[in-house]
């Protein structure tokens, strides 16, 4: 039986109606909060990476020598072979190395520096995420003698 008020009176449909305006922001804000969290592990594995790498070349562990002594080339694949681990697809150019300079004001220092574009996977959904954001992190080390 259908309520006295006829097409304006029913409520049939208003469930369906409630949800559709209901379900757009909160996709907005699941994706939202997947992408910036992406966007922060993103940036704590490369500072990770930065660390581990520094020490690589201040203590000349097997990975980032070549002989006995530092090698720029093996330093780099370690870093690029670190990072596809954690699912971050940097290249050589990504990477910038100096086994012999100062960190704040302290000689003696190997530091490296990484940069990479963060790219969102949901860039259409989410406006803010259009834009590619440019992550820099860098560790130092003392160069072991």
């Amino acid at each position: 039986m259908r309520a006295p008020g006829g097409f304006f009176g029913d409520r049939g449909g208003a469930a369906a109606v409630e949800f559709s305006l209901v379900v757009l922001p909160l996709l907005l804000f699941i994706f939202g909060t997947i992408e910036f969290s992406r966007l922060l592990w993103t940036r704590q594995s490369m500072q990770s990476l930065s660390i581990s790498a520094a020490r690589c070349m201040g203590i000349l562990q097997p990975a980032c020598i070549s002989g006995t002594s530092y090698n720029e080339t093996n330093t780099k694949n370690y870093i690029i072979a670190r990072a596809s681990g954690f699912g971050v697809p940097l290249v050589a150019s990504n990477i910038t190395l100096n086994n012999s300079t100062t960190c704040n004001g302290v000689s003696g220092f190997s530091t490296v520096t990484i940069n990479y574009t963060f790219s969102s996977i949901a860039p259409k959904l989410i406006a803010a995420l259009t834009s590619s954001k440019s992550l820099t992190t860098s560790a130092c080390f003392p160069n072991q003698v």
